[in-house]
């Protein structure tokens, strides 16, 4: 063999390893997943699951940077702008906080949300052509919390005083309260306003609520609130006060009744739109998803525990009775 020729074949076959590392290399997509939530929970795997389903594998062909800000919304800012820094393609983010915390800090970067009002938070324009560079799923969590204190008295009549659960320090608390207050208004109902800023808070809100002998308990939607779920619900069980909440989640750990969208089906579609800027879409471009179909769920087991019985109009209408 020609001297000049082995060694050019040495070299190609040394250089093979590299140039085909370059190119795995270059196929792994970078994607940052920033949660104001302190840990990962069962949505969060909904979103891994959805990724898996599009033929993504994490450390093969995508690489997803994780954090979790711990219901701090100064870290959140931190922390997406740590994400900016680490120059990944685009960030996941869990819940308005997290949303409103990667707009301001990556104005390029392209978000992809889970969120209860992009419209009204001025995440995107509308829902058809969000404009800019962020898009998503709404939850519509907070528009329905006049529509859970109506079913609230559906199913319990006789009800005058209601006990809400509220985190002021959640950006989106100001205007579902006032939805709240207005709901409470025509349905006649009287409301104590029960603030919990921190996971620290909530035996003394339930002490409150004892003490002022509320008949019954309306959850408001928040991340933190769903985060403590099992508390919040043990909690309620404790005190004996009918609850309704606003996912199946907490029905399933033993509260009363919930109405809201399948949160758990939401967070896989943000797998959806990963996807698609992945391989060229523009965030601007791509309507944001709402729910189109909400779920009404009944614990019976925990009606009889607190001595109710759910009028059959209500399980007529049930998607879910669990017994």
């Amino acid at each position: 063999m020609d001297r000049r020729a082995f060694v050019t074949g040495a070299l190609a076959l040394l250089a093979a390893p590299l140039v085909a590392e370059a190119q795995l290399v270059g196929k792994i997509a970078r994607i940052g997943y920033l949660s104001q939530r302190a840990k990962p929970s069962a949505v969060d795997e909904g979103f891994r699951q959805g990724l898996r389903e599009l033929g993504y594998v994490e450390g093969t062909n995508i690489a997803v940077e994780y954090r979790w800000a711990g219901f701090s919304l100064d870290r959140l800012l931190a922390l997406a702008s740590d994400l900016v820094r680490l120059k990944v393609d685009l960030i996941v983010a869990a819940g308005g906080p997290a949303a409103l915390a990667a707009k301001k800090v990556a104005p390029t970067t392209p978000i992809v949300f889970a969120q209860g009002d992009p419209v009204g938070t001025g995440l995107v324009r509308s829902l058809a052509r969000p404009g800019g560079n962020a898009t998503g799923v709404s939850l519509f969590t907070y528009g329905l919390t006049a529509k859970r204190l109506a079913l609230l008295k559906e199913a319990l009549p006789g009800v005058g005083r209601v006990a809400v659960l509220s985190n002021p320090a959640d950006p989106f608390n100001a205007q579902q309260m006032k939805d709240t207050k207005d709901a409470a208004a025509t349905l006649r109902l009287q409301l104590h306003v029960l603030e919990v800023r921190d996971p620290l808070g909530f035996d003394q809100a339930f002490a409150v609520l004892t003490r002022d002998r509320a008949e019954a308990l309306l959850v408001s939607a928040d991340p933190m609130f769903f985060d403590q779920r099992e508390r919040v619900v043990s909690l309620a069980t404790r005190v004996r006060v009918p609850a309704i909440y606003e996912f199946r989640e907490f029905v399933a750990l033993g509260g009363l009744r919930s109405y809201g969208a399948s949160i758990g089906t939401m967070y896989r579609r943000l797998a959806s739109y990963v996807d698609k800027i992945l391989k060229g879409a523009k965030p601007a471009d791509l309507p944001v998803e709402q729910p189109t179909t909400f779920e009404l769920v009944v614990n019976l087991k925990t009606a009889k525990v607190l001595g109710l019985t759910i009028p059959p109009s209500v399980l007529a209408r049930a998607d879910e009775v669990i017994e």
